[in-house]
């Protein structure tokens, strides 16, 4: 749960680049202006101040009676809630997103974190169908990082139910829309290669994304790889003690103790 001080509680996986879709309103209006400091906030780990500027953005959004940016800011606040443990909190979010009054790249990002909220709870065949719910005219039409993070989910999905070739086959079009050598399709390939029971290969893949995670600054991500190396089954006892207390201590920092609990089982 994300920690604000003094009076609010509030509380996992699509990472910067479906969030920074997610409230990518206009910057010019207040709603705007308060989602961009708040992608800013998550983006350096501060987790529960991002989210006290995503609640003040959604007020505004409110106040401007724009739906598309309310729509957006709720998504956003859904994938952090998602991100942070509390998917009956994101599911609520989710709920009174007005899809009619989305344009074609927001119906997209609310695709992609229902898909990340459904896997989360390894829900994967319900993430399938919302993979294969959107006609391919409307994800092509969306930007290229939202169709990367759109297809990412899909592979991770179509793992979840052991559809290997499907997964690899959206893998594949989630790195036509990103870069390969980057650390969101290192992880993405790493979190297809555990769900089918390659930990090798898992491994191996979550330590390039771990350290191109750390190289872009990126502690939510850093702190999941860590996480998920600590669950391989082929990884030494003392080493997992290390990746335990290594998560547990960053995403306590993050203001994450759902997450920080997690780390300890």
């Amino acid at each position: 749960m994300v920690t604000r001080k003094p009076r609010h509680a509030i509380r996992f996986a699509a990472f910067a680049m479906a969030l920074a879709g997610a409230m990518g309103v206009a910057h010019a209006s207040e709603s705007g202006v308060l989602s961009l400091r708040a992608q800013r906030s998550f983006d350096s780990g501060k987790f529960a101040k991002g989210y006290g500027q995503l609640e003040r953005a959604l007020l505004a959004s409110r106040k401007e009676a724009d739906l598309l940016s309310e729509g957006r800011i709720l998504i956003g606040m859904a994938q952090i809630r998602t991100m942070s443990l509390d998917f009956a909190f994101a599911d609520s979010l989710l709920s009174v997103v007005r899809p009619e009054a989305l344009d074609k790249n927001t119906k997209v990002q609310l695709a992609k974190v229902q898909m990340a909220l459904a896997s989360a709870q390894e829900n994967y065949k319900g993430a399938v169908k919302t993979c294969k719910s959107l006609e391919e005219d409307l994800v092509k039409a969306a930007d290229e990082s939202t169709r990367a993070a759109f297809y990412g989910e899909c592979a991770i999905a179509h793992a979840g139910v052991r559809q290997g070739d499907d997964a690899n086959n959206f893998l594949n079009l989630a790195g036509k829309n990103s870069n390969k050598k980057g650390g969101f399709y290192a992880f993405t390939a790493a979190r297809i290669a555990n769900i089918l029971q390659d930990e090798v290969e898992a491994d191996s893949l979550y330590k390039v994304a771990e350290q191109k995670s750390i190289q872009a600054n990126k502690p939510y991500m850093t702190a999941s790889i860590l996480y998920y190396r600590a669950q391989l089954k082929g990884t030494p006892a003392k080493e997992k003690e290390d990746l335990r207390l290594r998560c547990k201590n960053a995403f306590e920092l993050m203001g994450l103790p759902n997450n920080a609990k997690r780390c300890g089982e």
